[in-house]
């Protein structure tokens, strides 16, 4: 779960800077909107910045998307109905 996590508090990093809603992923709701942002940051053009990053940043920011993405799906296998890369 440990990759759920630094996901969660990078995400809220963010969005504290901005005054973003934060996630959280003890509700539903929360796991809800963490799925639907992984999956949003797992488009190709969100993923390598509209082909603007080397390809090696571009696997590893991968890696660390789909490692989060499995540890909420561990956490609540309802959870991957949400997320493409896992409705195969």
């Amino acid at each position: 779960m440990k990759h759920l996590k630094a996901y969660v508090d990078q995400k809220n990093k963010w969005n504290g800077l901005f005054n973003g809603s934060q996630l959280e992923f003890q509700t539903d709701k929360g796991r809800q909107r963490i799925a639907q942002s992984l999956d949003a940051d797992l488009s190709p053009e969100n993923l390598s910045c509209d082909g603007e990053l080397p390809r090696a940043e571009v696997q590893r920011r991968y890696r660390a998307l789909t490692q989060a993405a499995q540890d909420l799906i561990n956490l609540d296998p309802m959870m991957s109905q949400h997320i493409y890369e896992f409705n195969g």
